[in-house]
């Protein structure tokens, strides 16, 4: 029988939670803004990055918003401050298990909007698919920032990788994981301007924004990188988007993403009925870092339109 647990401690920018997944895992998690805000946006970000990629929007937004909306970032498993676990538990549908348990412990009651950046936007897309009754209940609003709903492997950067090179990493990780955290950091090295462009784009970046992302990439465990990739490569949720369709949806990348290009926005937002695209030009990947002030524009409009929607008014008429 699994259990969930918050455990708080002291923080002078918000509060520290830490929650206890189904199986036992710690969640680091992030909360900002009052318990009783009448709105909480939880998000969920990517690959090998951890709750920190969040933290120049988080600045924005709490210019915008102060304490009058409620903010929950967290780590993934193998991620950050967040317990290492099984490679086995290293997927999209067991990562959305845990954004449950954290909705659960931290937000019971009130309408919840979601923000997922890359792999965050396919655990929201998974969630979707395993607990559809809160779609439209407790799940009010929607955005996926450089997401996907398939096909990662055919466009971009992504394309480089197949079934058999990720089984084949997964497997030395498992056996050999020094001798390839040493080949991991020398291939960091060489290949960071490749990286740098893959992540921002085309515009100059800000060295300490630069900076923070190659470190959230260096700090990631070798067992927690290799062990996603065939979950990612193998992710396909296009069957779900139907079921988002009644939601106001936010669609935001960049232009220059070259590891999951602009097309898979337009696909994803071509299948949401509810859905905004935004396109930024000449922005990367890491689109929340690189242009953290109108992301929290249109993050702060989809609200507008979440609180706007006749299902919110009515059922949460009392959380305002």
């Amino acid at each position: 029988m699994s259990t969930t647990i918050a455990r708080r401690t002291g923080d002078h920018g918000g509060r520290r939670v830490t929650v206890s997944a189904e199986d036992g895992v710690p969640l680091a998690v992030h909360v900002f803004g009052a318990a009783d805000a009448p709105a909480t946006v939880v998000f969920a970000h990517g690959h090998c990055l951890r709750a920190e990629s969040w933290s120049y929007l988080r600045e924005q937004l709490l210019r915008q918003w102060g304490n009058h909306t409620r903010m929950v970032f967290y780590d993934h498993r193998g991620h950050g401050a967040s317990g290492a676990a099984h490679p086995s538990t290293y997927t999209i549908d067991q990562l959305a298990h845990d954004l449950d348990s954290i909705l659960r412990t931290l937000v019971p009651t009130g309408p919840v909007i979601l923000v997922g950046h890359s792999m965050g936007a396919m655990v929201v897309l998974a969630y979707a698919r395993l607990f559809p009754a809160a779609i439209g209940t407790r799940i009010v609003g929607i955005a996926l920032l450089a997401g996907a709903a398939n096909a990662i492997t055919e466009v971009g950067l992504a394309r480089l990788l197949n079934r058999r090179a990720v089984s084949s990493l997964q497997a030395a990780a498992t056996r050999a994981p020094r001798a390839l955290q040493a080949s991991k950091q020398l291939t960091r090295r060489l290949v960071a301007p490749i990286l740098r462009e893959a992540e921002f784009g085309t515009r100059k970046v800000n060295p300490r924004v630069a900076a923070l992302a190659t470190a959230m990439l260096n700090d990631t465990p070798l067992l927690t990188m290799a062990g996603f990739l065939h979950s990612l490569i193998t992710f396909d949720e296009t069957a779900t988007l139907h079921r988002l369709g009644a939601i106001p949806a936010l669609v935001l990348a960049g232009t220059a993403d070259i590891l999951v290009p602009f097309a898979h926005s337009v696909a994803l937002a071509s299948q949401l009925a509810g859905s905004e695209l935004v396109r930024l030009e000449g922005a990367g990947h890491s689109v929340m870092l690189e242009r953290a002030e109108e992301v929290a524009q249109s993050l702060a409009g989809l609200v507008e339109r979440a609180f706007a929607a006749p299902h919110t008014a009515t059922g949460y008429a009392a959380a305002g």
